[in-house]
């Protein structure tokens, strides 16, 4: 059982890791919030029920990365690769310039941060509405709706910046 519980943490923080380097954070406070995750965690364990602990696990570290930002008054920077979104056409691969995904990055700041948060989840580490769900502690409805105004929401975010 402890081993069972050891590796499920080491995936959840792995994936936290990852998640926070997707967000813009640095490597170094990205270590300094799984740390602090994993020592809150561990102090809370008794208290967690185990269906709830991959979605408060999540809500610590975004806690924690929101204090972060606070302090440091640093902009929310969400690096998803564009290339997952787009499909490739054979020898005609659709190559984006740095230029692009400056332009696809700076349209995904002026989202919502939970719009942002639910798209990357979506789109960059390909979560089901149900994973989704868990990982946010919220209703697959919600969820769906979210994403469909999150697409929305950056749908109009680019029409507004062709004009």
């Amino acid at each position: 059982m402890a081993y069972e519980l050891d590796d499920f943490f080491k995936n959840k923080m792995n994936m936290l890791f990852r998640y926070l380097l997707k967000m813009g954070v640095g490597e170094a406070d990205a270590q300094d919030i799984i740390q602090d995750t994993m020592i809150k965690t561990l102090s809370y364990l008794g208290e967690i029920p185990n269906d709830k602990l991959n979605a408060w696990l999540f809500k610590v570290a975004m806690n924690r990365f929101y204090d972060m930002y606070r302090k440091k008054k640093r902009t929310i920077h969400i690096p998803i690769e564009p290339e997952h979104l787009i499909d490739e056409e054979g020898p005609e691969e659709i190559i984006l310039t740095s230029e692009q995904k400056n332009e696809f990055n700076a349209l995904l700041d002026q989202l919502r941060p939970e719009y942002k948060h639910i798209l990357l989840l979506k789109y960059e580490f390909h979560y089901s509405y149900k994973e989704i769900s868990d990982t946010l502690d919220m209703k697959e409805e919600t969820v769906k709706t979210w994403l469909y105004r999150a697409r929305k929401q950056f749908e109009k975010v680019y029409r507004r910046s062709e004009q």
